[in-house]
């Protein structure tokens, strides 16, 4: 789909021009003016509650962002992802990772296909393998049942598992370990195998194409870990192994018996791809059901995102208001700040969906881009961050709007610990916005040389994100509400938010490295200078050269 580069749609010009004449409008004077701003400027959908009400914009901001979602055909783009359209257009393939979490008896073709049985089919064949392991039914290779599971992938293969499982942790199985391993140093391996016997031990192996450098290494080190402590049986491997993939050949090769092999489709992205057999760690700690509850979360965001007019939008909003900050103040980062402690590996994952999809500097049509795409997405949880960055965010110079994500009801009550959470949310919020001013500092008996230091200037943007509890409901509307903010993003930049070329030649480039760090005899080298000297001096420390 071809539509005009940005700086030819008219809402773009338009909001140009208007941004100049709102960016010194202060937030308290917003609010002084429209006392029921609060109340408006706020969307309830899919039980997430989203107060937009801080961010520095006017209705007219709002009407020409919306207008700018329009003439970008923001409507059509998202009617095409949800017909199975070959939206990723460099890879011409299909984004429907809506169809992971599509219902029983839902229709969504791909290829002239329905994929939604198949989906159900794959969902079943975990769900059945889940139970056996969690009820004991599934024993290891000496008869003994599994209380440990390690994830081992990388990427989407690995940051949407470690995240949901974090989140989910109230529902685990108490009873069993959960681990995960990604990173190809030797020290992830060594940590997460530490004190575990191999006899109760099931690894998951998860790598679409089973060649993946650092997770095949990662599974060959956790193979002969097993087999050490198995006295070298090779056949334990059947037993303690089972694949997330969609090669059989190399599955099988492995030593995994491919009936416990759990595909998936190129039509998922690994960073979409949490709630598809890649949550097989997942659906093993929290149970079939409550994956499925997280399912249903998806759907219902996916759902309100397909068919809510954008100005009650959840994502659009959300995605609308990224674009305003990052293209017309300038703002080059956003802070997540999940006031929520088992979302601690929330703002990580974030990352990768965010950075990985909007990172592009070309049109879907290879065009070079005419403005700035994807911003940088970080943050940790309340409150500890308060007590780390929040001083820059509050009085630094670079403006950093902010998604504050919190729950009215704890999964741990304790007193008043609770109230107090939920207190510095609001709190941080109101300060971001209104700040302090000099009358106000100097009213407290504050000495004038001191004012300086203590003035707040606010007008700090911030969007509230209120839900009930963590459930896994909530979760799965969490991520889909970012999935789809993100492709508002990437639709209204022009960018293929499903491919990520841009991971390919540091990879490519460390395959031809590894045989010249290994090789015996000196290699010859025809890196630049600086590679080269830095592959001679590695050599050289682990005594080589």
């Amino acid at each position: 789909m071809s539509v005009p580069a940005l700086h030819l749609h008219p809402a773009w010009a338009a909001l140009k021009k208007h941004y100049q004449k709102i960016r010194r409008v202060h937030l308290r004077q917003l609010f002084a003016k429209d006392r029921r701003r609060g109340e408006r400027l706020a969307v309830e959908a899919a039980g997430i509650y989203f107060d937009y009400s801080k961010n520095r914009i006017t209705d007219e901001t709002l009407g020409l962002l919306l207008q700018l979602a329009h003439e970008s055909g923001l409507r059509d783009r998202v009617d095409a992802m949800f017909r199975g359209d070959k939206i990723n257009t460099s890879e011409k393939r299909a984004a429907l990772h809506v169809a992971l979490r599509a219902p029983r008896g839902a229709s969504i073709i791909h290829d002239g296909r329905n994929v939604v049985p198949e989906v159900h089919a794959v969902l079943d064949k975990m769900a059945d393998f889940a139970d056996r392991v969690r009820s004991g039914a599934w024993k290891g290779h000496t008869g003994k049942r599994i209380r440990n599971v390690i994830n081992v992938g990388i990427g989407g293969s690995d940051l949407g598992p470690v995240m949901a499982y974090e989140a989910l942790r109230h529902y685990s199985e108490r009873a069993m370990t959960f681990r995960f391993v990604s990173n190809v140093d030797g020290t992830d391996f060594a940590e997460a195998v530490l004190g575990l016997d191999p006899a109760e031990t099931l690894f998951i192996i998860s790598s679409k194409t089973f060649t993946t450098l650092e997770t095949m290494t990662n599974a060959h080190t956790a193979r002969d870990w097993l087999l050490a402590g198995l006295n070298g049986e090779s056949q334990a491997t059947a037993r303690h192994f089972v694949a997330v993939s969609t090669n059989a050949q190399e599955v099988a090769k492995f030593g995994i018996d491919t009936a416990n092999m759990f595909g998936f489709w190129d039509w998922v992205g690994g960073r979409y791809s949490m709630d598809s057999a890649i949550g097989l760690s997942t659906m093993l700690a929290i149970g079939p059901d409550n994956f499925r509850a997280m399912l249903e979360g998806f759907h219902e965001m996916d759902e309100h995102f397909r068919t809510a007019p954008f100005e009650r939008n959840l994502p659009v909003l959300m995605g609308l208001l990224a674009v305003w900050y990052n293209n017309f103040f300038g703002a080059q980062t956003v802070a997540v700040l999940p006031y929520q402690q088992y979302l601690k590996r929330f703002p990580a994952y974030l990352q990768q969906l965010t950075m990985e999809s909007n990172g592009k500097h070309v049109t879907w049509d290879g065009i070079a881009v005419d403005c700035d795409t994807g911003p940088i997405y970080w943050g940790e949880p309340g409150t500890n961050g308060q007590h780390s960055f929040y001083q820059l965010i509050h009085q630094g110079t670079r403006l950093i709007p902010c998604d504050f994500i919190a729950f009215a009801h704890t999964l741990n009550p304790l007193g008043r610990h609770q109230d107090i959470l939920l207190a510095n949310v609001f709190a941080q919020t109101e300060a971001l916005a209104f700040g302090k001013t000099a009358r106000q500092v100097a009213a407290e008996g504050t000495p004038d040389w001191l004012v300086p230091h203590r003035l707040f200037e606010g007008n700090r943007p911030s969007n509230t994100l209120l839900l009930d509890a963590l459930t896994p409901a909530a979760l799965g509307k969490l991520v889909a509400l970012y999935e789809h903010s993100v492709f508002t993003q990437g639709t209204i930049w022009q960018i293929d938010s499903f491919d990520q070329w841009g991971v390919e030649l540091g990879k490519a480039l460390a395959q031809q490295i590894v045989p010249q760090l290994e090789s015996a005899a000196e290699p010859k080298l025809e890196h630049d200078s600086s590679t080269n000297e830095l592959i001679r001096r590695y050599r050289k420390l682990k005594g080589s050269a």
